[in-house]
């Protein structure tokens, strides 16, 4: 079971920046914006489908502006990675 519904509904009442929302969402080597800073970075497994597998890195950000988390994939054998959002800082 999945919660992706309610997921989606969590991020559609979340309020973005300006500069959050001018943001190439899922697009590799699209630009951020200079308030966001970056928190960590880690490493994760893809799959190659039949040819095995890779390590991509993922770095976590947060926005000063308006607390806005995002998260970049790089990953350059899928143009499709880069920039989602992975929620907001709740004061």
């Amino acid at each position: 079971m999945t919660n992706e519904p309610n997921r989606r509904e969590e991020l559609t009442k979340m309020t973005l920046c300006a500069s959050c929302a001018g943001i190439q969402r899922n697009w590799r080597r699209a630009p951020g914006h200079a308030e966001l800073v970056q928190l960590s970075s880690r490493r994760a497994e893809r799959s190659d489908g039949d040819s095995g597998s890779h390590t991509v890195t993922l770095t976590s950000y947060r926005c000063d502006a308006c607390g806005t988390r995002w998260e970049y994939e790089n990953d350059k054998t899928n143009q499709q990675a880069g920039w989602s959002v992975v929620g907001q800082q709740v004061d």
